[in-house]
């Protein structure tokens, strides 16, 4: 084309542009119009929910026995019904069986456990082997006065050295004060939801000085969903051609019956005589894994009037008849949405 052509246009290269134009800005006119009609997005329930955390997560543990005693596995959250101040609460959340464990050793320094203590720290090694790096361990020496040689801590590497206790000189000894400072325990530190609370108690069960009785120690354990273990490790008595073991304090076994914890006696007559006896230690292992794999916890989120100061009544049960011969044993009773 020549340069000429350029600055006078012919008419039909005129028509041409001026149709380009009228194109284009239809276009322009169509993409505004489509900008107009498009509603401007809303938050969604999905976004709602997002944005609505809630923290009034109430939990309860609880395991389920058979008529012989026996834990039962393998219920859903279908299974069970709870109740809050006895009205029924929707369960919105489940989980069945847990590797994740608090656990509190508390151990016997006492004058009149001097002989237990090397036993006891054997004990204590054993049963620690048992659980994972997950566990939440603290480690408390008691005689006539209680302390935590090892406040809640995550790096159960340091257990070990905490069970170096030695026994206490003309102390007596006060074990259920010790057992409700170990429940008390619970409240400190950042507490997982679905973790199993667990006082392993090794004592020879003689109190003599305790403020508290096993009834006081029962109902603040079982408040927090605390169970207790408890390891007798027996001071024997002469009675006829033999040995006895020496009645231990009222309620001692009764800290693990009510509960949900177990009774252990360890040892024996012969065992009594031994410097450095070898105790079997495979019914506790095996009562707590089976402690571990059988328990329930049940969550839901707490009304208005849940959420008011004050303690509320918790309930759970079984909603399938099928199931009528199953007893549920629920290990928190009530709950205070100010304590943990």
């Amino acid at each position: 084309m020549p340069l000429h052509n350029l600055s006078h246009p012919t008419p039909r290269t005129s028509a041409r542009i001026f149709f380009a134009l009228r194109l284009l800005l239809f276009c322009v006119a169509l993409c505004a119009a489509g900008r107009a009609q498009t509603p401007a997005p809303t938050p969604t329930a999905e976004d709602d929910e997002v944005l609505n955390v809630r923290t009034d997560l109430v939990t309860v543990p609880v395991f389920v026995t058979d008529s012989r005693g026996r834990r039962v596995a393998g219920l859903q959250s279908a299974d069970f019904g709870v109740r809050a101040d006895n009205r029924p609460v929707e369960i919105t959340y489940f989980a069945a069986g847990t590797s994740r464990v608090a656990l509190v050793f508390a151990l016997d320094a006492s004058g009149s456990a001097r002989e237990h203590i090397g036993r006891q720290r054997a004990a204590a090694l054993s049963l620690l082997s048992q659980f994972g790096k997950g566990s939440r361990v603290a480690v408390l020496a008691f005689a006539d006065t209680q302390d935590f040689a090892l406040p809640f801590s995550t790096d159960i590497e340091r257990a070990p050295a905490a069970f170096q206790i030695k026994a206490r000189d003309n102390r007596r000894t006060a074990i259920f004060d010790a057992a409700l400072a170990a429940a008390l325990a619970f409240d400190e530190g950042k507490a997982d939801r679905a973790e199993r609370r667990i006082v392993i108690l090794l004592s020879d069960g003689l109190d003599t000085a305790s403020k508290t009785r096993a009834p006081a120690v029962i109902a603040e354990a079982v408040r927090r969903g605390v169970s207790f273990y408890v390891l007798h490790l027996p001071l024997y008595t002469p009675r006829w051609n033999g040995l006895a073991v020496r009645r231990p304090a009222n309620g001692f076994r009764t800290l693990a019956d009510r509960t949900g914890g177990k009774y252990f006696l360890l040892g024996n007559e012969k065992q009594a005589l031994d410097p450095d006896p070898n105790y079997d230690l495979t019914p506790v292992f095996r009562a707590i894994a089976d402690d571990l794999q059988s328990q329930y916890v049940l969550g839901f989120y707490a009304d208005e009037s849940a959420r008011a100061a004050g303690e509320h009544k918790l309930e759970v049960r079984l909603v399938d008849k099928k199931n009528s011969r199953l007893r549920v044993h629920t290990l928190r009773e009530r709950f205070n949405l100010n304590v943990p």
